[in-house]
């Protein structure tokens, strides 16, 4: 007959855990054989550490910069111990409380017509308090607190996942703008050679001065694009030090790199490993968890609750005999809702609607994971071959810029072709440093929704 309240409380969790259960629908996910379609890869290059996949020494110093002085990262860090401190007290919850008190008064009544009278009173005792956890309100609230612990973890993860890309992104459009400078200066440099072989024509009276004013318009073409792209790198430089959490200076960065060869084929992974390396999937998950642990709680809340209390220790009215006056009390509280009209019941739904919420929230994370790695691919599939294409357009304007200049000197085409020749290359310059910034981007973007940058484990 003892162990009789014990299978109670057991056979009360059991039922429940299950209860809960099957009044919160797991997700329908369903997922595709494939990320991609015809490609069936185990290998990703999520799976290679950020700065192995970064090769470029500056650009690591600046993402590792940024990790540590990221106020974000470092408010998302705080938010972790929050959580954690949180989750201790959800825990703490399932197990007794004690509490030791000592206290001592004198009460003196001289009450009307009768004879005054002190009543002094000394103790010293201990209480424990304990509620029993019959239907598992308590382990519910563990179990949220467990959630939403982890949750802070993975969104510290996809904060980092982010700040990884966001620094790459901004390092190389930042050199891709000094490199869109230092053509424009170059380009600036030709036509001022440009404007004096016109003069010097002209003057010689051997074109006319159409041509001289031609170069001229050329010459002050290029140079109105200078303060444009000088307030565009210096504005990139402010982000990035306010990204590694500095006020806005210079920044330190190599030169761009026209000649890189990016790999035709990138490993993306299997469906089944990709929700893995998500961090943002797996804290949605985790919500998903806190939010059924909150059904478990709110279902709980409407049956009774038992506390049992238990106070030991020291009462007398004076020191003397203190230690051989021993004092105990047990009581036991049951309190359970009678009426409540409602209150208890609507509660109970608007944590199992807010479940639902929270399950199609899930799905819709898996559902846009999916597209984002397939746009990434396609992306930077399209955006290589733009730049092999901007690259032949590059060598074959080139070539019409020296064939041109040579025929115009010896008299066969007319300088407004020159120009043109020029103007194409300029043209086919810029396109070609804009193509491989972009195919830079698209790396760094597909690295990033393949769930790269947060994993410090290298291949």
């Amino acid at each position: 007959m003892k162990q009789t309240p014990i299978y109670i409380f057991v056979l009360a969790l059991l039922v429940s855990s299950c209860s809960i259960q099957k009044r919160c629908q797991a997700p329908e996910l369903n997922l595709p054989n494939e990320i991609i379609a015809g490609e069936n890869d185990s290998l990703t290059i999520a799976d290679i550490a950020w700065w192995d996949f970064y090769a470029d020494s500056t650009l690591s110093k600046l993402i590792r910069k940024t990790l540590n002085n990221n106020r974000d990262m470092q408010a998302a860090e705080a938010h972790i111990r929050q959580m954690e401190s949180l989750y201790r007290v959800n825990k703490a919850a399932q197990w007794p409380t004690l509490n030791a008190q000592v206290f001592g008064d004198r009460e003196t009544n001289d009450y009307y017509g009768e004879k005054s009278t002190v009543d002094p009173e000394l103790s010293l005792k201990a209480s424990l308090s304990w509620e029993i956890d019959l239907w598992g309100s308590l382990r519910w609230g563990k179990r949220k607190g467990a959630a939403e612990y982890l949750a802070s973890i993975e969104a510290a993860r996809a904060m980092q996942m982010t700040l990884i890309a966001e620094t790459a992104t901004a390092y190389f459009e930042l050199i891709a703008l000094d490199q869109e400078l230092e053509i424009v200066l170059q380009t600036v440099k030709t036509r001022e050679e440009s404007v004096n072989q016109a003069r010097l024509r002209f003057e010689g009276g051997l074109t006319s001065e159409t041509a001289y004013q031609q170069a001229q318009v050329e010459l002050a073409s290029a140079s109105a694009l200078i303060p444009d792209l000088e307030q565009r790198i210096a504005l990139k430089e402010n982000q990035i030090a306010v990204l590694s959490g500095e006020y806005p200076s210079k920044v330190e960065r190599e030169k761009f790199d026209l000649n890189v060869s990016l790999p035709e084929e990138i490993s993306i992974g299997l469906p089944s490993t990709l929700l893995q390396r998500r961090p943002d999937v797996r804290q949605a998950e985790q919500q998903l968890q806190a939010a059924m642990a909150s059904v478990g709680i709110a279902y709980a809340d409407r049956f009774p609750r038992l506390t049992i209390n238990l106070v030991g220790g020291l009462e007398n009215d004076e020191l003397t005999g203190f230690f051989e006056s021993p004092f105990s009390y047990i009581a036991g509280n049951f309190v359970a809702p009678l009426f409540t009209f409602g209150k208890k019941k609507s509660q109970y739904k608007a944590a199992l609607a807010a479940y639902d919420e929270k399950r199609f929230a899930y799905e819709q994370k898996v559902l846009e994971v999916f597209r984002e790695v397939n746009d990434a691919v396609i992306t930077y599939q399209k955006k290589k071959r733009t730049s092999e294409l901007q690259l032949n357009l590059f060598e074959a304007a080139q070539k019409y810029v020296d064939l041109a200049q040579l025929q115009y000197f010896n008299g066969v085409i007319r300088y407004i072709d020159v120009l043109d020749a020029h103007r194409n290359f300029f043209d086919a310059q810029i396109g070609l440093s804009n193509a491989i910034r972009d195919e830079y981007l698209a790396m760094v973007d597909l690295y990033k929704v393949l769930g790269g940058g947060w994993n410090t484990d290298s291949m």
